[in-house]
């Protein structure tokens, strides 16, 4: 069974960090383009990151440029969110998805409050 499970989420105080994972199973990511994307609250889904298959190009959303790190690692099947000086505004549920041409697979989303 293919499946994505996106975990890390939580509540964090402004200008904390967390570390958002993405765990495949039932497929391997190796060929896959891994990307994040966020929707907060009454808000459209919109991007955040994503990353080739070899890891060597990586782009961000200018919201999140220079405070989120997105990295993979495709013996452990796994891609990454890490998420440094949060901000009230990065207030949402955050997906991951693969995909290879027109193969698309999304995880449920985890959620990730940002507050005082």
């Amino acid at each position: 069974q293919v499946q994505l499970v996106e975990s890390g989420g939580g509540l964090v105080q402004p200008g904390g960090s967390l570390r958002l994972s993405c765990a495949a199973s039932g497929f391997g990511i190796s060929t896959y383009i891994m990307t994040w994307y966020r929707r907060a609250p009454e808000k459209e889904r919109e991007f955040v990151a994503h990353i080739s298959t070899t890891g060597r190009a990586t782009n961000y959303a200018d919201s999140v440029k220079g405070r989120f790190t997105i990295s993979r690692d495709n013996v452990k099947n796994t891609v990454y969110l890490e998420m440094n000086s949060l901000e009230s505004e990065d207030t949402a549920v955050y997906y991951c998805r693969a995909n290879q041409g027109s193969v698309m697979y999304w995880g449920q989303g985890t959620q990730v409050t940002v507050s005082s």
